[in-house]
């Protein structure tokens, strides 16, 4: 990446929330990005254009109040692709949950666990995106 890139990504960065951000590598983080809009809801804060192959190194998103960031895998560089596996993005959500799980079925996420009432008390439910990422959504049971 050229000087100049390099600065305008660090003078043009959005503000971090959260103190402690999940950084994905995907295989297409810029189709990933635009998935999660419309599975999750999510806002693209800042994103490094794709290369001539059309990766990107960067992309940052807020996602329920939270950042995420992607990126797409870079082997030449020593960061192969690997298959998600061994981790779960949880969203904590409120009364909202079914449409929460609604808009990301509905985008093409795949139930791996339905939404129901689970034995610590929730309402949880776990789902598949299209590009391996396992993501589980949890909310008190309403009263």
């Amino acid at each position: 990446m050229p000087d100049s890139t390099a600065q305008n990504a660090q003078q043009s960065a959005p503000p971090v929330l959260g103190g402690l951000i999940a950084y994905l590598e995907v295989d297409g983080a810029n189709k990933a990005a635009k998935f999660y809009e419309r599975a999750f809801g999510a806002e693209t804060a800042f994103a490094i254009p794709p290369d001539e192959q059309g990766r990107t190194m960067h992309i940052h998103l807020y996602v329920n109040g939270s950042s995420m960031m992607l990126c797409d895998a870079y082997p030449e560089h020593g960061h192969p692709h690997e298959k998600a596996q061994g981790y779960t993005m949880q969203l904590i959500l409120g009364d909202d949950i079914d449409a929460w799980w609604k808009r990301a079925v509905d985008a093409g996420c795949e139930v791996v666990v339905p939404l129901d009432v689970m034995f610590w008390g929730d309402r949880w439910g776990q789902l598949r995106d299209p590009f391996g990422v396992a993501w589980a959504m949890n909310a008190p049971v309403k009263k």
